[in-house]
């Protein structure tokens, strides 16, 4: 099922992100894992990629065989700054053989040491070219505090419009923790005339340190009440993973109490996790 028509539906959509081995002998374990976040039955999964090879192989294996073995809806990330013409058709055909219609058009993170490709420099360019290869519905990323390379809101807003027009079918948010950025990010978009659905993506935090990481690379702001958390319960990581699940799964409630009924967890590869949250919701979610 293409992800376009599941978000039409008038029900909670609630979805879950895994990403490939960066190793092959750790391929069963993410294996096991995907399998296990599969059997919450998400309304779809998606599967990362990795730039310039590495963990991409994998990316179309695994989200073969979660609609193969578990019959969950599949969204292949693919990524370009690192990639020829050539290799993405390559892997565009992949995707064809294995029944994969559903793509997330990346432009990706520049590597550390530079090296790119110059046959995209962005995502709308990406997405412009999905178009014409074959019937994909496209996703693409947004950023409800601003990407960290833009010069001000207003001019990442312009880029993100640039990917509507070239095709995107919907929009998933980085991760955020304070619903009322979301919010008015909801507003600026829609009265820049972008009417694409916006999935709201949310993070659990369950190791202080990582966070503090991952908000260094993304420019994500943490609110107050969240500090709050991480200093209290950063030294105690199962103390900390409780919080950051519970403070993910208020934070989801709010978001679909008010109106937004498209939410999407980077669970990172944690069925425990994703477990818990779906669990909080059983009732929320029917």
């Amino acid at each position: 099922m293409k992800i376009k028509e599941i978000l039409a539906q008038e029900k909670p959509v609630l979805s879950f992100e895994v990403f490939p081995p960066k190793k092959e002998d750790a391929y069963d374990s993410v294996a096991k894992a995907t399998a296990e976040i599969a059997k919450l039955s998400p309304s779809f999964m998606s599967v990362t990629y990795g730039a310039g090879g590495g963990t991409s192989k994998y990316t179309v294996d695994i989200a073969s065989g979660l609609m193969r073995d578990y019959g969950v809806t599949a969204l292949a990330h693919l990524s370009c700054v690192t990639s020829t013409k050539e290799h993405v058709r390559s892997m565009v055909e992949r995707l064809k053989e294995n029944g994969i219609e559903n793509i997330l058009a990346l432009r990706g993170d520049i590597p550390a040491d530079g090296q790119v490709e110059h046959d995209y420099r962005y995502a709308s360019e990406l997405i412009y070219d999905l178009k014409t290869m074959g019937d994909f519905c496209i996703g693409g990323a947004c950023y409800p505090e601003g990407h960290v390379e833009s010069r001000n809101k207003e001019e990442d807003l312009i880029h993100l419009k640039e990917k509507v027009d070239a095709g995107c079918d919907f929009l998933t948010t980085q991760m955020f923790f304070d619903n009322d950025i979301f919010y008015n990010f909801l507003y600026r978009v829609r009265d820049k005339g972008i009417m694409t659905p916006v999935i709201a993506g949310i993070m659990p935090v369950t190791n202080a340190k990582q966070i503090k990481r991952i908000c260094s690379m993304s420019g994500t702001i943490l609110p107050a009440r969240f500090k709050a958390i991480a200093d209290k319960f950063g030294d105690n990581p199962a103390a900390m993973r409780q919080a950051g699940v519970a403070y993910a799964t208020e934070q989801i409630i709010d978001l679909i109490a008010n109106g937004v009924h498209a939410v999407h967890i980077y669970s990172m590869n944690k069925p425990d996790v994703a477990a818990q949250i779906k669990s909080s919701l059983s009732e929320i979610l029917i």
